[in-house]
């Protein structure tokens, strides 16, 4: 478990990080390797899934050897299961996205996390979203570093 303490809220303990494939934590279906030794270190606290349609028929390679839970989305409104598997979690959950199909996701989590990166991110996914980065590394790294998150979201 991870444990989130910001000023003037009630304080955030974190046992699962949901995180979108691409466009989120991969670029062309590609994850850095940077943001890969980021999700070791978060690996070590809480449990890390990745939702994905799979598109590109590669997050089992891209995410190798990664502590990484693939869930594989199959219906045809993909954002009510993400956001239905935010909520299966119960509120512990921090997520991660950058799609119309993440806002949901990012609204029903404790934490909401935007990625607007190379790849664009959704006006929706933006605002459902309590704070915004440039990159999946600046998002786990915010994530993992307690001054960052104390800064952005005090009261």
């Amino acid at each position: 478990m991870l444990k989130m303490e910001i000023p003037g809220r009630e304080p955030l303990e974190v046992t699962d990080l949901v995180l979108d494939f691409n466009g989120t934590i991969a670029k062309d279906g590609r994850v850095h390797n940077k943001v890969k030794d980021a999700l070791c270190l978060l690996g070590r606290k809480v449990t890390i899934h990745v939702l994905t349609a799979d598109t590109r028929g590669n997050v089992a390679e891209a995410t190798q050897r990664l502590p990484v839970v693939i869930q594989r989305l199959a219906g045809e409104n993909t954002a009510e299961e993400k956001a239905a598997f935010v909520r299966s979690l119960g509120g512990r959950v921090v997520a991660l996205g950058n799609g119309f199909n993440d806002r949901l996701m990012l609204k029903e989590a404790r934490l909401g996390l935007c990625v607007l990166g190379e790849e664009g991110a959704a006006v929706e996914a933006l605002l459902a979203a309590d704070a915004v980065f440039t990159s999946a590394l600046d998002a786990l790294r915010f994530i993992l570093k307690p001054l960052r998150h104390r800064a952005t979201l005090r009261a």
